[in-house]
């Protein structure tokens, strides 16, 4: 007789119902797949505005990054120990020189950074990014 009530308590054991908790499963599922979307526009950034002034008349240097990947010191192509050289120089001569860098659309943001890693190491920390008004 033990052994048969034994049996009836495991067999009612072995018999769980997982359907209450499938659908609880595909609930919250379906929760978050709605929710997940909202929560990224609600992100508040402040992203940066485009400054229409003119480029500064005197006291600049423009640096260039093209699109084939060349490095322009003003009108010249100069490679990466080149422009280097030059900076060091230029920071030994005129440190209140202002840098601008102009990248093609076309580069990758990498190799601007990249760029901008080297001039910095030259001792020039602040470099204005030269952009293109929308439309034009």
């Amino acid at each position: 007789m033990r052994s048969t009530r034994r049996r009836r308590r495991m067999s009612a054991i072995d018999q769980i119902n997982v359907t209450p908790l499938l659908d609880l499963t595909f609930l919250l599922l379906i929760v978050f797949m709605i929710s997940m979307p909202l929560m990224e526009y609600r992100t508040s950034i402040s992203p940066p505005e485009m400054n229409s002034e003119k480029l500064p008349e005197e006291n600049f240097q423009g640096i260039t990054l093209t699109r084939t990947g060349t490095i322009m010191l003003g009108k010249e192509p100069v490679t990466r120990e080149e422009l280097t050289a030059a900076l060091s120089r230029l920071r030994d001569s005129a440190p209140k020189t202002q840098l601008l860098l102009r990248a093609d659309g076309a580069r990758s943001y990498n190799d601007v950074i990249e760029l901008m890693a080297l001039i910095r190491h030259t001792g020039f920390h602040d470099v204005s990014l030269v952009t293109q008004a929308e439309g034009k």
